[in-house]
């Protein structure tokens, strides 16, 4: 590989994670105006249909998967529950970009699980880079503190999800196509929304909320698109890191549309999550390297 595909892939990176954002603007403007489960099952019936075609235009929809691979998809789509629960009950709480730093925090923890729960190799290295991380959180979330938020308790949660459903999904088998994956979890996440919000209550849905749910869909269908084209381009430890510039558009997107600026202990605590993570994800490339050598 060429450095033309080391920069396509992290310019797609970057616009899969500026998509995801994106999609996240969409639904804390939501915020105050539908109830939670069901902007969560509008979004993902929305967006079920869009994969769905996505998919069979491309033909990369298939359902015959092995067992073991639909048990892991099962596991990842309840993980992928819990994560869209409490990182938007977070996100129509919390400024946007306080509640994206603590996601940063997701190649740490990727990486102290699989060491702890899976045995893979973990440096004294990569261990301190984790701790350092930690503490980076800690000053995200502030606990005690007067900016202190109990909804960053469930961004932490989310964490601990999205870092289920990483690892879920590190152990399909490659033949699994990535857009049936995306399209089961998409259904059931709608369905649970749907099931939830009979408790929930619903509220009128107006032109504006339409169109908010629309653009959430599409911009989540299209952060999905970027997403497998990076796997297909490039080498993955030059590009993984500019997973992080969806930081960068949380900030502005935050500050241009809520108003919202993070304080001086959070915009430190994330570069130090940031930067740990970078180092992580360095760490993990040279050993894989070393290890094919």
């Amino acid at each position: 590989m060429d450095g033309r595909d080391n920069m396509k892939g992290a310019g797609l990176m970057m616009v899969s994670m500026a998509a995801f954002t994106f999609n996240d603007v969409c639904m804390k403007e939501l915020a105050g105006d539908i109830p939670l489960m069901q902007a969560i099952f509008l979004r993902g019936v929305l967006t079920s249909l869009l994969i769905f075609v996505a998919a069979r235009h491309m033909g990369v929809l298939r359902f015959a998967i092995p067992r073991r691979d639909w048990g892991l998809i099962g596991l990842r789509s309840i993980a992928e529950i819990g994560a869209t629960f409490s990182f938007l009950t977070a996100l129509f709480h919390m400024p946007i970009a306080n509640v994206t730093a603590i996601l940063q925090a997701l190649p740490l923890t990727v990486a102290l699980t699989a060491a702890v729960f899976f045995a893979e190799p973990l440096g004294w290295r990569r261990m301190l880079a984790i701790g350092i991380g930690f503490c980076g959180v800690l000053m995200i979330v502030q606990p005690g503190a007067d900016g202190f938020s109990t909804y960053s308790i469930y961004a932490l949660i989310a964490v601990g999800f999205v870092t289920l459903r990483d690892l879920s999904s590190r152990r399909l088998s490659p033949a699994v196509p990535s857009f049936t994956v995306a399209f089961i979890t998409a259904v059931i996440i709608a369905c649970a929304g749907g099931i939830t919000s009979i408790w929930q209550g619903w509220a009128p849905v107006e032109t504006r909320h339409g169109f908010l749910l629309a653009g959430a869909s599409l911009f989540i269908l299209g952060g999905y698109l970027a997403s497998v084209a990076v796997m297909r381009v490039g080498e993955i430890s030059f590009i993984a890191p500019f997973r992080y510039t969806g930081l960068i558009w949380a900030l502005v997107l935050g500050y241009l549309v809520f108003g919202d600026w993070p304080d001086q202990l959070t915009l430190l605590g994330a570069a130090i999550v940031v930067a740990m993570g970078v180092f992580t994800l360095y760490r993990e490339a040279a050993a894989r390297r070393a290890t094919r050598n």
